[in-house]
C-alpha cells in the first residue's frame, strides 16, 4: 500500500484508536485507578500518541510545510495550557511553580531532546544534517528572548519578593510573548516562508553535502516544486516517496485535523489519569516532585518528537527544527498570557523565576544552539551534545 494510500484511509486504526483512547479518559477521569487500570490507560495514551502522529502527517501533506509542523506544535501546546490553568485551579501549594516546571521542562526537552535526537538521526542517515541557519536561527533567538523574559527575569526583579512578577511585571510579560509569538508566525509562515522549508538530501553514504544541498545541486530557483532559497524544494522536499504522493483530499485532512486533537486531548487526559501512579511511585522511591513535572511533559511532548525523529529520518531536518523550536515558542508564548489571564481568578503565589542551576542550564543551551544552528548544517557531535545537556537536565531533576 502507498504511503498517499495509507494517508487518505481512515478506516483503520487510526480512526479508531483516538476515540478508544478519549473514552479511556471519560472513564478514567477524577478516580482513583487500580494497577490494572492504570496500565489499560497507558496503552491508550500510546496509541493515541501514535494516531496524533499519523494524523499530524497527514495534516501536514495537505497543507505543506512549516504549516504542518505548526499545526501539530500549536495544538499540542494549547491542551497543554488548558491542563496547566486545570491544575493551578485545583489549588495546593505545589502549584504556585507548576507553570514555571511545565515550560522550562518543555524548553529543554524541545531544544534539546527534539532537537538533538533530530540531528543524530539526520546525520546517521546522511553524515550531515541539513537545515536553514535562518529559519533556525530566528526560532533559536524568539525561544531566548521569551525564556529570558519570562523565567529570568522573575528571579531579579525587586517590584516583588521572590521569584515573582508585579501584577504589571506580568502583563507585560503575557502582552511581549503573544506579540512575540504572532510575530514568529507571521514570519514563519508568510514572510520569509522559505527559510523553514526543509532543505534538500540525499540519504547517501560519503555524498558530498554542501551548503546548498547535495552536490550537483546549483542556484536557487522558484517554490513550485523547483529547488528553492539555498537549495530548498517546495513542501514535500527530500520526503522520499512523499514528494510525488498525492496530498490527501481536503475532507480526508478535515477528519484527520479533527482527529488529531482528539488524539492530543487523549493524550494529556490520559497523561493526568495515570500521573497520581507516577507521582506515587516517585514519592515510593524517594524522589524530588519535580520528577512528576518532567515525566508529564515527555508524554505530552511525545507526538511531536515521534513527528520530528520521522521527519528526520526521511532527510527533512529543518521540518524537525521547526517542530522542536516551535513547540517551545508556543509553549511560552501562549502560556505566559494564559497564565496572567488566569492569575485575575487564581489564588496564590505565582512563582515564575528559574533558579540558579536552571538558569545555567537555559544559558548553555542557548549557547550551544546557536553553535549548533550557525554553519546551517550538524554532525553527530551536535546532536549527542544536546542529549547531553537534557540527560543533565533529567539527572538533576532526579538529583538536584
Amino acid at each position: 500500500m502507498s504511503t498517499a494510500t495509507r494517508r487518505s484511509s481512515l478506516t483503520d486504526w487510526t480512526l479508531l484508536v483516538p476515540l478508544v483512547a478519549l473514552v479511556a479518559l471519560v472513564l478514567s477521569w477524577g478516580r482513583d485507578l487500580a494497577p490494572l487500570a492504570v496500565a489499560l490507560v497507558a496503552v491508550c495514551l500510546a496509541g493515541a500518541v501514535l494516531a496524533a502522529v499519523h494524523h499530524a502527517e497527514v495534516v501536514a501533506h495537505r497543507v505543506g510545510e512549516p504549516f504542518g509542523s505548526l499545526v501539530l506544535a500549536v495544538a499540542v501546546t494549547v491542551i497543554e495550557v488548558a491542563l496547566i490553568v486545570t491544575l493551578m485551579a485545583d489549588g495546593g501549594p505545589k502549584a504556585s511553580s507548576l507553570a514555571r516546571d511545565t515550560v522550562f521542562a518543555a524548553v529543554m526537552i524541545t531544544c534539546n531532546g527534539i532537537v538533538g535526537l533530530s540531528l543524530l538521526v539526520g546525520a546517521l542517515h546522511n553524515r550531515v544534517a541539513e537545515f536553514n541557519a535562518e529559519g533556525s536561527g530566528a526560532a533559536l533567538a524568539t525561544v531566548a528572548t521569551l525564556a529570558t523574559l519570562s523565567l529570568v527575569l522573575p528571579t531579579f526583579t525587586t517590584s516583588k519578593p521572590g521569584p515573582e512578577f508585579s501584577t504589571a511585571q506580568l502583563a507585560f510579560a503575557a502582552v511581549a510573548s503573544l506579540a512575540l509569538y504572532g510575530l514568529f508566525i507571521a514570519v514563519q509562515t508568510v514572510r520569509h516562508r522559505d527559510y523553514f522549508l526543509p532543505v534538500e538530501t540525499e540519504p547517501r553514504p560519503g555524498a558530498h553535502v554542501g551548503r546548498n544541498g547535495p552536490k550537483g545541486q546549483n542556484g536557487p530557483k522558484d517554490q513550485n516544486g523547483q529547488n528553492g532559497r539555498d537549495g530548498q524544494k517546495g513542501d514535500g522536499a527530500g520526503d522520499g516517496d512523499d514528494d510525488h504522493a498525492a496530498p490527501p483530499t481536503a475532507r480526508a485532512a478535515l477528519i484527520s485535523l479533527g482527529l488529531l486533537m482528539v488524539a492530543l486531548v487523549a493524550v494529556v487526559g490520559d497523561a493526568k489519569a495515570v500521573s497520581p501512579t507516577i507521582e506515587k511511585g516517585v514519592a515510593d522511591a524517594g524522589l524530588p516532585n519535580a520528577v512528576v513535572g518532567v515525566i508529564i511533559a515527555l508524554l505530552v511532548l511525545l507526538p511531536e518528537t515521534l513527528a520530528a525523529v520521522r521527519a528526520a529520518r526521511r532527510g527533512r531536518v529543518q521540518t524537525s527544527l521547526n517542530l522542536g523550536y516551535g513547540s517551545a515558542i508556543a509553549s511560552i508564548g501562549l502560556t505566559i498570557p494564559a497564565i496572567a489571564l488566569a492569575s485575575i481568578w487564581l489564588s496564590g503565589p505565582l512563582l515564575l523565576g528559574l533558579g540558579p542551576v536552571h538558569m545555567v542550564l537555559l544559558a548553555l543551551t542557548v549557547v550551544v544552539s546557536a553553535l549548533t544552528i550557525a554553519p546551517g548544517r550538524a554532525t553527530l557531535l551536535q546532536g549527542g551534545v544536546h542529549l547531553v545537556l537534557l540527560a543533565a537536565y533529567l539527572f538533576l531533576a532526579v538529583s538536584p
